[in-house]
């Protein structure tokens, strides 16, 4: 069964066509690219999204695309292990001090998750200047909160430039953000020589400061939209994909206890993993891509026609846009089979190319060139979150949890991810068979 035919639908004066054949998904992003560029994002997006590479096109895109590259380079990433491994740690003693006399702890995952992931995203973006980027991501974060609550009301044309409450808050965080960067760019030049650290990981800022002393192209305001860019993308990715991969173990517990067993086995019980060790746990790797494909973080992503171009026989007129519905192709029975609705990450026990019936039924990071730069770091810092609370923690769904997973902006769950935590006790913890 298909759950997702190719069909037109009209957006207000614009034609819209929804495309969900794997084949045609992928002329559009692979083959016939040429044709095809990223829409215009809503106006609070782009205002939100920054004008960095989420938003770029051409060349400009192309440029910058090549110049952030080595900061999501797997060998760049791995230096961030530790760093990562004690946020994680720090975040999950902060867990054991609420226990309560059964030894047991109810936690809201969903803000601590994303508490996590600004500390590592701060860290990748802004290296040295840490705490300087973590004021300036904590005001992003509250631009965040304006844009959503906006999103949820009905959107009047040209209603942003409107003097209201909310509009006047979002400016002046933007001016402060703006201001606030500009203080980090101009102390990073005066300190040129002492901020490079040629050991430690290449960060965004580093990098993007680097080109622009050797390229007119790259401006102070290029520098400052891709900071944006990359918190917005970021964080709530992968918060997301931390949050709905706990709640599918803890509904799951065969899984959750498969999963334990591996990180014991490669890990040991206490030890944190190491970035070899991140590599070989390719039962959390199944469980993540299961997750990925249930809940994609991007339910689907927009392209529109440059040009009069031809797909799958039909002739597409300059300006149509067309919409890939990524939740339904990961849920298309006739892609994953009978039990595309259920969870069973058995599914790619031999890999992501084999999963699914088409090598395109898969694609929670996009396809093609403009496949999300980050998603190495996404998995990554969601694989050693995982992999320490498995270690120390069992968990199950708080009686209080309600599935409701909903859209704003991205795929969450509506009334959060309250999860019971059970210490585990090391003594029954096995020893590290992989020593």
């Amino acid at each position: 069964m298909h759950i997702c035919a190719t069909f037109l639908v009209w957006f207000g004066p614009t034609v819209r066509l929804t495309v969900a054949d794997p084949d045609l998904i992928r002329e559009i992003f692979t083959s016939k690219s040429d044709s095809y560029e990223k829409n215009e994002a809503h106006p609070l997006m782009k205002q939100l999204e920054g004008e960095g590479l989420l938003s770029l096109k051409g060349e400009k895109w192309a440029h910058h695309r090549k110049i952030i590259t080595p900061t999501f380079h797997m060998e760049n990433l791995k230096l961030l292990v530790p760093l990562v491994a004690q946020r994680v740690t720090d975040m999950l003693d902060k867990w054991s001090a609420m226990r309560t006399s059964s030894g047991e702890i109810e936690i809201e995952v969903c803000e601590w998750f994303q508490t996590l992931t600004e500390d590592v995203i701060t860290r990748t973006a802004f290296g040295t200047s840490y705490e300087d980027g973590k004021a300036i991501f904590r005001l992003q974060a509250q631009q965040m909160v304006l844009a959503a609550e906006a999103f949820q009301k009905v959107f009047i044309p040209g209603y942003r430039f409107l003097p209201t409450k909310r509009n006047i808050s979002f400016w002046t965080l933007d001016r402060e953000i703006k201001k606030s960067l500009m203080k980090l760019i101009e102390r990073w030049k005066e300190n040129l020589g002492k901020i490079v650290q040629e050991k430690g990981p290449k960060d965004l800022l580093g990098l993007m400061m680097q080109a622009s002393n050797s390229s007119p192209n790259i401006t102070v305001h290029d520098i400052i939209e891709e900071c944006k860019s990359f918190f917005f993308a970021g964080k709530q990715t992968t918060s997301n994909l931390l949050t709905w991969t706990t709640i599918l173990l803890a509904m799951h517990p065969q899984w959750q206890v498969q999963a334990r067993e591996e990180v014991l086995r490669v890990c040991g019980s206490r030890d944190i993993p190491s970035k070899d060790d991140v590599v070989k746990l390719k039962t959390l790797t199944m469980i993540l891509n299961e997750s990925l494909r249930l809940y994609p973080p991007t339910i689907a992503t927009i392209r529109r026609a440059k040009v009069d171009a031809e797909l799958g026989g039909y002739m597409i007129p300059r300006g149509t846009e067309l919409l890939i519905p990524i939740l339904a192709v990961h849920h298309d029975q006739a892609i994953w089979g009978n039990d595309a609705n259920e969870f069973n990450p058995a599914r790619f026990s031999e890999g992501v190319a084999r999963a699914a019936k088409h090598p395109v039924g898969f694609i929670p990071f996009g396809l093609g060139i403009r496949t999300c730069i980050g998603q190495n770091l996404a998995i990554l810092q969601a694989k050693l979150a995982l992999s320490i609370i498995l270690q120390r923690f069992s968990f199950r769904l708080s009686p209080t949890y309600q599935h409701a997973p909903t859209v704003l902006m991205l795929l969450y769950p509506q009334y959060g991810a309250p999860i019971i935590f059970q210490p585990l006790p090391e003594s029954t913890i096995p020893p590290n068979e992989g020593s």
